[in-house]
């Protein structure tokens, strides 16, 4: 079983680099970096992914892991030039852990990141602090800085080809024939009614809100052919602030994958 704990520990220092990725930082459990695309875009863009090493047997967090664990953090505040991050998820697994249900993944996975500069132009260090949880049989919180330029080795084929991997695993945008089509709520609970493609077995919906602690991990309540039904329990609906909010989701059928956006009734 693991278990979900929180431990004290020291900051591993960056040591700058010299290319369009950082070094790898190694824990315990496997080894982090952060790798971009080179030079930003016409809109002041810089792609690039969070890549996370897990040795076997190893696992970490997905951007909402549920009742317990350490989602993926990236701070950047320090970064000349950098007015933006947002980091996104490939689609995640869910893992039970005696009686602790979260998700996560259980192998070496990229993070894709999107850095917004405040000028295309914009000759930028990279300067970020990292932290998040890997975990085997118990957890141990990863926290490191890493400082690095990326416009050192802005051709660098190998990195750029990281970088477009990691946004490749990204689920497809939801649409009409594959995502959440309706929400309904009770007094303790909401009713994800969703599409799903032809044959779809085993469908997994995993969710994300700014008041997460307050929703339950959605279960599957009924499929019939291509409909289904999730149930999220509300554990407390935080003062009426649920009500016209944004749901973040991933849903997973197979091999197949959506992301997209409801709003809670």
């Amino acid at each position: 079983m693991i278990r979900h704990i929180a431990l004290a520990l020291p900051l591993l220092l960056a040591t700058p680099a010299l290319s369009a990725s950082s070094q790898w930082q190694q824990s315990e459990g496997g080894a982090v970096r952060i790798v971009t695309s080179g030079l930003p875009d016409a809109g002041g863009r810089l792609k690039g992914a969070l890549e996370i090493e897990l040795k076997p047997g190893w696992k970490t967090y997905w951007r909402n892991p549920g009742a317990a664990g350490i989602p993926p953090q990236l701070d950047v505040s320090r970064s000349t030039h950098v007015s933006a991050v947002d980091m996104q998820f490939p689609p995640p697994q869910r893992i039970q852990d005696g009686d602790v249900t979260w998700a996560g993944y259980k192998h070496s996975v990229s993070l894709p990141v999107t850095f917004t500069m405040d000028r295309p132009d914009a000759v930028a260090l990279i300067d970020a602090d990292v932290f998040l949880g890997i975990c085997e049989t118990i957890c141990i919180p990863f926290q490191a800085s890493f400082l690095f330029d990326p416009g050192a080795d802005a051709d660098n084929a190998a990195d750029a080809l990281a970088v477009e991997r990691a946004f490749a695993h990204l689920p497809a945008p939801a649409g009409a024939g594959f995502g959440i089509t309706h929400i309904s709520r009770s007094a303790d609970a909401l009713t994800l009614t969703a599409n799903l493609p032809e044959g779809a077995q085993s469908p997994l919906l995993f969710i994300d809100h700014s008041l997460s602690r307050h929703l339950g991990t959605p279960r599957l309540a009924e499929q019939k052919n291509e409909k289904a039904n999730f149930v999220v329990e509300i554990f407390d609906d935080a003062g009426g602030k649920l009500e016209g909010s944004a749901l973040i989701y991933t849903l997973t059928a197979g091999e197949k994958a959506v992301m997209g956006e409801s709003e809670i009734p």
